[in-house]
């Protein structure tokens, strides 16, 4: 049995005059983003493993993350998970997983939520900074796809978290 944690980035600006890939996190995407971290933490539910897509709001989220969850070690910057869809996220988790027991992942909607959904077969919107746990029933990560019937076990919002 396996663990992917599936984290959306945090509430990030709209109004900045840069290209998307380079938005960063408002005041409150950071605060939610250090608090979906500590909530990780006493709930045991931190990575051994993270995959990151490499927007700015995405790596912004992370290190907030490990800094509200205590979590130490470096992540995998992908470029391959800015704004993927599911068959891609999972390419790449099959290909990084590793041996490890958890894997997380953080990167943007639609392709989380999708992802989420043909895993387990429920729909749960993934609002910013939410924060999914899904089961799945393999020995490796290199037998992932999309078609492992995998389980939903518990989601965290920030606004649920407040």
């Amino acid at each position: 049995m396996r663990t992917l944690l599936v984290l959306r980035h945090a509430k990030s600006g709209h109004d900045e005059p840069v290209p998307d890939k380079q938005r960063t996190l408002t005041a409150r995407g950071r605060k939610d983003a250090r608090r979906m971290g500590e909530l990780a933490r006493e709930r045991d539910l931190l990575p051994n493993r993270v995959l990151c897509s490499t927007a700015t709001r995405a790596r912004e989220t992370f290190e907030l993350f490990s800094e509200g969850g205590e979590l130490e070690g470096p992540a995998d910057f992908v470029d391959a998970l800015y704004l993927a869809e599911p068959k891609a996220i999972v390419r790449e988790i099959a290909a990084r997983g590793g041996k490890s027991e958890r894997v997380m992942v953080v990167g943007h909607n639609p392709g989380l939520e999708e992802l989420v959904s043909e895993l387990t077969q429920e729909h749960t919107e993934l609002s910013t900074t939410a924060f999914a746990e899904c089961a799945l029933p393999i020995e490796s990560w290199a037998e992932l796809d999309l078609g492992t019937p995998g389980r939903l076990v518990s989601i965290l919002r920030p606004k649920d978290e407040r």
